[in-house]
């Protein structure tokens, strides 16, 4: 399946736009989302490399186990700034916290 970069950024940053305080979403289910479902990790290097889209609520998308991103600590802070509590290990409670679209 061939992927059209820049579609594929358009419809990344539209979803991550639309993600609600106080939820989150994984980078698999992203790529779900826009058709694309093996493509996690270039939903990662979409985030990564946003330039321009300080708007755009990245901190909202952590991995499938609700790790957060391993260079950002920032990402924590601006997680509970919202609400979302952590679990022992440090992760996001994806049963209490992902965003379900129905909602």
């Amino acid at each position: 399946m061939s992927v059209i970069i820049d579609e594929f950024r358009k419809e990344v940053y539209e979803i991550v736009s639309s993600i609600p305080r106080g939820r989150v979403l994984s980078y698999g289910q992203i790529a779900w989302l826009i058709g694309y479902p093996r493509h996690a990790r270039l939903v990662g290097k979409m985030l990564r490399d946003a330039t321009g889209t300080e708007a755009l609520p990245c901190h909202r998308v952590v991995n499938s186990s609700g790790c957060m991103a391993p260079c950002w600590p920032e990402q924590r802070r601006l997680l509970e700034k919202e609400g979302i509590t952590f679990r022992s290990n440090g992760s996001v409670d994806m049963k209490r916290w992902q965003w379900r679209l129905e909602e």
